[in-house]
């Protein structure tokens, strides 16, 4: 079947890192932040019953070692591991209320999102960051709050993004045909494990992060270019 004979997409499943917003964000932003962050927040907030959760549930995963020092050596082994991922999204949370965080996404994410959500395509996003993590990244742009132009937001409790099965999930939760789904990422076992559970691909290739194209998927720098290519509305056009 080739493009033309294919039935319009009707939902697009985005990534975010190196697909919607640079891959060094997370790296060089918001991990730096945590870390700074995470010695003030288990003083100040040792009695608060959520940080108290999180902190019993690092001692039972590792007893005897100092609660700070391990999530220092977690987030060294940039580990996803429950109780540092609850913790660090606490501190985002803090960050981006006080205006300190704010996501710069690349510049023809938000005309793109705009336009597609208003001409009734369904917008989700599926990341390894938690569901809590990506809220605060689309709520709190140097653009504004875009977090209404999404219907889903989807984590690793899908399962691994290499894993064709996770896809299926997502599937069955949105209520989507696989057919009508476009899933857009940088990684192209991502893309495979999508294709394998029958969602059409395109691979996001930002020079400014130095991403190499694949041969096994479409490709595309910009949100425009996809929506060229799969027939999607067009920011700027009527």
């Amino acid at each position: 079947m080739t493009q033309a004979t294919q039935p319009p997409v009707r939902a697009v499943l985005l990534d975010i890192e190196g697909t919607t917003i640079l891959v060094s964000f997370v790296h060089d932003t918001l991990f730096p932040y945590a870390r700074k962050a995470l010695p003030e927040l288990l003083r100040k907030r040792a009695d608060d019953p959520d940080v108290r959760a999180q902190v019993a549930e690092i001692t039972r995963l590792a007893p005897g070692v100092p609660p700070l020092r391990q999530l220092e050596a977690w987030m060294d082994a940039d580990a996803k591991v429950a109780p540092l991922k609850a913790l660090q999204g606490m501190v985002w949370a803090q960050g981006y209320a006080d205006g300190v965080l704010k996501a710069t996404l690349f510049p023809d994410v938000t005309p793109a999102l705009r336009c597609w959500a208003a001409a009734g395509l369904a917008l989700a996003v599926y990341s390894s960051g938690s569901v809590a993590a990506q809220k605060l990244i689309y709520g709190h742009t140097t653009e504004g709050d875009l977090s209404s132009v999404f219907v889903g937001f989807y984590d690793l409790q899908m399962g691994g993004k290499r894993d064709a099965q996770s896809y299926v999930n997502i599937l069955q939760d949105a209520q989507w045909q696989a057919g009508d789904v476009l899933f857009l990422s940088d990684v192209v076992a991502e893309l495979d494990a999508a294709a394998q559970a029958g969602l059409r691909t395109c691979q996001i290739v930002r020079p400014q992060d130095g991403t190499q194209p694949g041969t096994t998927h479409p490709v595309a720098t910009t949100l425009d270019e996809v929506a060229e290519r799969f027939g999607l509305p067009r920011a700027g056009q009527a």
